[in-house]
């Protein structure tokens, strides 16, 4: 028999418990940004501070599993795969430190014409962005359903090989966010299945000027003052372990 998946929580009487979808997005914009699961940070999930009874219960109002649908498509903080490959929640005043320092301090058209950005990237990015703009990144606004994505790009069988993969890179850098969710629709227009994500740019959503706004200074800096938020809220986690957590510091320019 498999061992059982046993998620970390707060009990039921315990008054910190978060309690809601509106009490997690609270917490993530008093505290800057959060993982959705535990990792080797203690403490620093949303996982470890709700109840682990209510998990996949499908009730929207106390399953931490809907309110991330909740969340995602409110847009008042930011969700993806942010941390170390796995989801969590960033707020409005974070993404420009987190967009810079992940992305080096390059928009997306830069990244492909300097080289530095994949051929399997371009194949998704180019449904979002203009990867051949001279001037200040120009974005389609476009909101897809990460299944529709993948056959738009390319991938699949016979195709490009990797799809979630890349597609968890991009979110990782910060040039794509899950915007939402949504069902799929059948040829009659019924929904059907379980809510698929839905991908779009950060700036399509929080506009250019906010997540570009910390490109005048150095990714590192920006990924220093990531680190410290970290330490400064768990003081006693080891290095190693939020670098693993945030990602590795950028070379300084």
């Amino acid at each position: 028999m498999a061992d059982a998946w046993i998620m970390k929580g707060l009990p039921l009487d315990n008054p910190l418990r978060i309690r809601s979808a509106a009490e997690l997005t609270a917490w993530v914009n008093e505290i800057g940004f959060l993982p959705f699961f535990a990792n080797a940070v203690e403490g620093f999930s949303a996982e470890e501070h709700v109840a682990a009874e209510f998990w996949w219960t499908g009730d929207r109002a106390e399953d931490p599993w809907e309110w991330r649908e909740v969340i995602a498509g409110g847009h008042e903080v930011a969700y993806g795969k942010f941390f170390d490959g796995r989801a969590g929640f960033i707020s409005r005043d974070w993404l420009p430190a987190f967009a810079n320092a992940r992305r080096d301090g390059w928009d997306f058209d830069g990244r492909w014409q300097s080289g530095a950005a994949s051929r399997r990237e371009l194949a998704i990015m180019e449904r979002f962005v203009d990867p051949e703009s001279d001037d200040e990144p120009q974005f389609t606004g476009a909101e897809i359903l990460s299944t529709e994505l993948k056959k738009l790009a390319g991938f699949g069988k016979g195709g490009e090989k990797n799809y979630p993969g890349v597609l968890t890179g991009l979110q990782m850098q910060l040039y794509l966010v899950i915007g939402g969710f949504r069902r799929r629709q059948n040829k009659r227009g019924e929904d059907y299945g379980m809510a698929v994500s839905v991908l779009m740019t950060p700036e399509s959503i929080w506009g250019y000027p906010l997540l570009s706004s910390a490109y005048g200074e150095e990714p590192a800096a920006s990924w220093d003052r990531i680190f410290a938020q970290v330490r400064r809220l768990y003081p006693s986690t080891a290095e190693a372990d939020v670098v693993k957590l945030i990602g590795r510091r950028p070379a300084e320019g």
